[in-house]
């Protein structure tokens, strides 16, 4: 693969392969612990990998340390945004593996996750990470990439509905969050919210565990990392999480050009 990365470099898994121990640390350095829990990622996650290796990556420095893992899943989308998931995350990883099961030609690429590593942060690797799956779209001739994007700071406003937080600006205009103002900048545009884009179910002692909370009635709880509260129900011994998602779409361009990758990410 060419270097688009600069300071890092591009390999995808098809290129060199990389360990399931290196792919579990990163994932449980960069989510909160319940995130790594969706039932829908347990089914289909390490079939990323043996579908999509094309599409599964990883940035790498000047020592060959791995810097960013990155996850897409191409899929069949006619390119209207009515016709994107109020399921978001869930949905497209279901989409892509039935796509692939029955045959469908991909015409999009979705961003599953870009996952930077703690020693990385600050230094454009999340812009990095968006910039290689948008020229890995363009090289298989894909001509979109979606993404259902987890707004960084919207854990620190769980109680306002995602519908109003995109509203939200800097002084400049931009979305005030910077992993949307990020995408915003790299040329995408947000289209719209989906609601459900992953649901999480666990008993109350699984919730306790990832949370380190305890929950001794039934109700609302705001927990760490979590987007929106968490309901938890003792009765049923049941918690439920529904994580709200943002839409983004990139248009992607045969003569997309790789400097987008040497940029800084916004703060």
């Amino acid at each position: 693969m060419h270097n688009w990365a600069e300071p890092f470099h591009c390999l995808t898994f098809a290129e060199r392969e990389i360990p399931n121990a290196v792919i579990e640390r990163i994932l449980q350095q960069g989510w909160p612990r319940f995130m790594l829990f969706d039932p829908v990622a347990a089914l289909h996650w390490t079939r990323l990998y043996v579908y999509f290796p094309q599409f599964q990556f990883g940035l790498y420095d000047a020592d060959d340390r791995l810097a960013v893992l990155g996850n897409g899943i191409p899929f069949a989308w006619d390119g209207q945004v009515s016709s994107l998931s109020a399921q978001g995350w869930d949905w497209l990883i279901q989409r892509g593996v039935a796509d692939y099961q029955d045959g469908r030609a991909p015409t999009a690429l979705a961003a599953l996750a870009i996952t930077v590593s703690p020693d990385y942060a600050g230094q454009g690797a999340s812009r990095s990470g968006v910039a290689a799956l948008r020229m890995l779209a363009a090289r298989e001739g894909l001509t979109a990439l979606v993404a259902p994007l987890r707004p960084n700071f919207k854990a620190r406003y769980p109680l306002i509905p995602m519908e109003r937080y995109i509203t939200w600006t800097t002084a400049d205009g931009e979305p005030l969050d910077p992993w949307l103002r990020l995408h915003c900048r790299a040329g995408g545009r947000i289209v719209g919210v989906c609601p459900e884009s992953m649901t999480i179910p666990g008993s109350v002692a699984q919730w306790e565990e990832w949370t380190e909370m305890r929950f001794p009635e039934t109700g609302a709880y705001v927990v760490p990392g979590a987007l929106n509260p968490v309901a938890i129900d003792v009765e049923r011994d049941l918690g439920v999480y529904v994580e709200p998602g943002v839409w983004a779409h990139h248009t992607v361009a045969a003569e997309f050009e790789a400097p987008l990758l040497t940029a800084e990410a916004p703060g």
